[in-house]
């Protein structure tokens, strides 16, 4: 498997979600209400940066007042600054398409989702993404905040607009590098992955990688179709928990950088890294999910009940589900891989992970 794969990041770039856009009842003055407008929404972009095509085919049956737009699925209003692709994910373990949404321009809720003024807003919260990422690989976040005008424009148009072209050309300045089979950061940055040219200016990496964790929890059913729609975001955990570099050598796997990330739904009962099965469908068979177990050292010195309660949950906790750019990988991919081709423009690798537990385990 090639590490580097400029057809794997063109995929990325490329992926688009359909979706299909409704105007929210409360909003609609005209008779007859306006069919529902019919997008592509980038994988890589935000649902704030579609309201210049979706507003016009809504504008006429608006009712007067200041825009505050802002979307739900199913009733849960969505939060903004998560991008499409990861959203899509997440709230459709079986996806389904049209992605159908509701827009909104009135009644922004303030108390559930953080403000959002536009194009300007996620524009920054991009950047500050990015400059988390670059203190989490070298330690510092210079190279994003001595950025020049120039270059910040041409970074954020490219990511607008899904130019990758554009992007690569930006890109080599951040000096964020790419991962070699081991997971060690190699001097080479994304747009040199092909021609293999090297930089040596880069600074001294921290070796780790930056990860955003969507945990989801949901009923504890075969069919991914059975799974209802979300209700709460109080039902979805939001990590950054990086992966830390590892000196080990060998092969690491999309496994082993999960059991660092969630040790406690893996453990000593859990089948091995090589002993894992690869998932190439979601809803596969039964080793496509993996049950975490020993907990029993993690109870040690607890009172015998508090400590058979705790295995039972932790035994019962499995991971349904790991989702990364709308493709579930293998447990055996090659994590440097799913890092260096699957990561989104601002350097975080964002992974989507549904966990289901019985309702004997509460």
């Amino acid at each position: 498997m090639e590490i580097c794969s400029e057809e794997a990041v063109k995929y990325v770039w490329e992926g688009a979600i359909p979706l299909q856009i409704h105007l929210h009842e409360s909003e609609v003055t005209t008779l007859p209400p306006p069919a529902p407008v019919l997008v592509l929404g980038y994988r890589i972009g935000y649902l704030p940066l579609l309201i210049p095509q979706i507003k016009p085919h809504f504008d006429s049956t608006l009712p007067p007042g200041v825009d505050t737009v802002w979307f739900d699925y199913k009733g849960v209003p969505l939060k903004w600054y998560i991008p499409t692709g990861v959203l899509f994910d997440l709230l459709c373990p079986e996806p389904e398409r049209p992605w159908n949404l509701t827009v909104h321009f009135r009644g922004y809720p303030g108390e559930l989702l953080t403000p959002c003024d536009g194009e300007e807003a996620v524009k920054w919260s991009f950047i500050n993404s990015l400059k988390e990422a670059a203190y989490i690989i070298n330690g510092n976040c210079k190279s994003i905040m001595n950025m020049s005008q120039a270059d910040q424009y041409e970074l954020w148009q490219s990511v607008l607009n899904g130019t990758l072209e554009n992007y690569s050309r930006v890109v080599p300045r951040l000096k964020l590098g790419v991962l070699r089979e081991d997971c060690k950061m190699r001097s080479i940055s994304r747009s040199q992955q092909v021609t293999g040219e090297t930089n040596d200016s880069l600074p001294n990496q921290t070796g780790r990688i930056p990860v955003r964790l969507y945990i989801r929890n949901v009923e504890d059913i075969d069919d991914l179709e059975g799974i209802g729609a979300l209700d709460s975001w109080e039902k979805i955990s939001y990590i950054n928990r990086p992966v830390e570099n590892h000196d080990e050598g060998g092969l690491f796997t999309l496994r082993r950088a999960m059991e660092s990330l969630l040790p406690e739904l893996f453990g000593p009962s859990s089948p091995s890294p090589g002993e894992s099965k690869t998932k190439d469908e979601a809803g596969g068979e039964d080793g496509d999910s993996e049950t975490a177990g020993g907990a029993q050292d993690a109870a040690a010195g607890e009172p015998p009940e508090a400590a058979q309660q705790e295995t039972h949950t932790a035994q019962m906790a499995r991971i349904r589900l790991i989702r990364v750019q709308g493709i579930v990988p293998g447990w055996d991919t090659p994590f440097a891989w799913v890092v260096n081709n699957l990561s989104h423009p601002d350097f975080f690798l964002h992974v989507c992970v549904l966990v289901s537990a019985s309702q004997g385990s509460h």
